[in-house]
């Protein structure tokens, strides 16, 4: 199979790198959706792992799929994921925030 060069990344063969980053993914969320509903262990301790197992996700989804090391122009990469984590926490932020004052409410 021919190398094809695009403008911001070049194909060589089978995608590997995506094989991989796919059962990487997959295998991250088995562990949280057992480790959710088949142990028993202190939801403390079930929360802290999701939330490294989800940070482990994050880092998966950034080198394997968005391509965040295979940029030739590096300047946009720190801007736009500061913009991604504000982006988060409004979103996680304000779902709490909601969440709590309904139940202050209700």
């Amino acid at each position: 199979m021919e190398a094809k060069e695009h403008k911001f990344h070049r194909e060589e063969g089978f995608p590997w790198k995506h094989v991989l980053g796919l059962f990487l993914s997959l295998l991250l969320t088995a562990i949280a959706f057992w480790l959710a509903l088949a142990t028993h262990q202190p939801p403390a301790l079930v929360i802290t792992i999701i939330v490294i197992l989800g940070v482990g996700q994050l880092l998966v989804q950034l080198y394997m799929f968005m391509h965040f090391t295979e940029s030739d122009d590096r300047a946009w990469q720190v801007p736009a994921i500061y913009f991604g984590l504000f982006i988060v926490f409004c979103v996680v932020g304000g779902s709490i925030w909601i969440m709590t004052f309904k139940s202050i409410v209700a």
